[in-house]
């Protein structure tokens, strides 16, 4: 027997990190568009059924055109789908699972999606689902304890398939300082306790990559990466195929279509500023909109080169869909550069403002010379400008 396991889908996650209106709505779109690309997974591994294993949605509120765009995209893979709350869309009394408004177009749009919201065996022809859903989003309980009393003797020769969403203590946060992190002190699973050799697969959420947790349990990560990488292999699903006693087949499938870059760059002389280029330009394979970078500069550029830095960045950020600059690229102005603004004959004055900021430019005051340098690039900027 063979299924999809899938999680954290945040559909409705707002991506406010993406400056531009226009760029955010595409990623946005993005977790909704990648779950025609979980059908063609499912379709081509022959699977019975796709397991979400929490976090369908990116808040327990989310909009109604959210709640009916999902809704649509699950009615469309033709698949049953059983689905967990996790901490994001968490179950509860008056959960989202229980409004009227879910209820309506769940039924209209999506009859073939089961939430489970009962920590209790479903039983199906081809196996059993042991469901831990959360009813909170930060619980200090284990969610996977009641399977430990469970009588396994019924189930006879069916498989078994834990799903739950929580982290496994030996991990830590490995959220990215930009974006949430994963993990922490609160839905920690216990897989120590689990009886494990009675469950023939156990289908984790939370963690945003793709990772084996322990003996037969795996977490498969969020499908559509949404931070910059941190963790492991993100953008995927996996087919699982698995029967009573024996291990179960894991096969990762890809369905990211968005890509996550870090990239670092270290500049010696005015020279390497073309290889900043060339490196970004094989990194997006030029592309435009269907990539973000988390940038990292350092080392040192003159006020040409440093103006010529600023272009460029401006054309990336126009054809990425984010760019996440950490600059520290310092302004050290070439001789040549210095001795063009000081010994100006023909604006005596220029020169004198040069020569003083110049002065001040070695000063021990980090800000009184770092103000003094952007001065000094102003001021060759200014003077570069040939009168019309």
């Amino acid at each position: 027997m063979t299924f999809l396991h899938t999680a954290d889908w945040q559909i409705g996650a707002p991506h406010a990190r993406v400056e531009d209106a226009e760029k955010r709505a595409l990623v946005r779109q993005e977790r909704v568009a990648v779950l025609a690309r979980i059908g063609a997974a499912a379709r081509r591994h022959d699977a019975r059924f796709i397991l979400v294993a929490g976090d369908l949605f990116d808040s327990p509120r989310p909009d109604k055109a959210t709640v009916s765009a999902a809704c649509s995209a699950i009615g469309a893979l033709q698949l049953p789908v059983y689905a967990i709350p996790g901490n994001h869309d968490h179950g509860g009394p008056d959960s989202l699972w229980e409004q009227p408004f879910f209820l309506q177009e769940k039924q209209a749009l999506a009859p073939n999606l089961h939430v489970l919201l009962k920590a209790e065996p479903l039983v199906l022809d081809e196996c059993v689902i042991l469901p831990s859903p959360l009813t909170r989003r930060h619980d200090t309980q284990d969610a996977t304890a009641w399977v430990r009393a469970l009588d396994f003797s019924v189930f006879a020769d069916k498989p078994r398939i834990g799903l739950a969403h929580g982290s496994v203590q030996d991990f830590g946060p490995a959220g990215d300082d930009d974006e949430e992190d994963e993990g922490g002190c609160s839905n920690l699973l216990d897989l120590s306790r689990l009886p494990l050799a009675e469950l023939d697969y156990l289908a984790l959420g939370d963690w945003h990559g793709m990772r084996q947790a322990g003996p037969r349990a795996w977490y498969s990560g969020t499908p559509e990466p949404d931070r910059f990488p941190k963790n492991n292999a993100p953008g995927h699903v996996l087919a699982v195929t698995a029967a009573r006693g024996v291990e179960p087949q894991i096969t990762p499938v890809p369905t990211a279509r968005l890509r996550w870059h870090d990239m670092e760059m270290d500049f010696a002389s005015d020279a390497d500023l073309p290889l900043l280029e060339d490196k970004l330009a094989a990194l997006t394979q030029s592309r435009a909109g269907e990539d973000l970078v988390r940038l990292t500069l350092r080392g040192s550029l003159g006020m040409e080169a440093m103006a010529g830095l600023e272009s460029a960045l401006d054309t990336w950020r126009a054809r990425l869909l984010r760019l996440r600059l950490h600059n520290h690229v310092r302004l050290t102005p070439a001789a040549a550069e210095i001795e063009a603004l000081t010994r100006r004959a023909d604006a005596p004055l220029t020169a004198r403002i040069a020569a003083r900021l110049l002065e001040e430019s070695q000063s021990a005051d980090a800000a009184v010379s770092g103000t003094a340098l952007a001065a000094l690039r102003e001021l060759h900027a200014a003077m570069a400008v040939t009168p019309s």
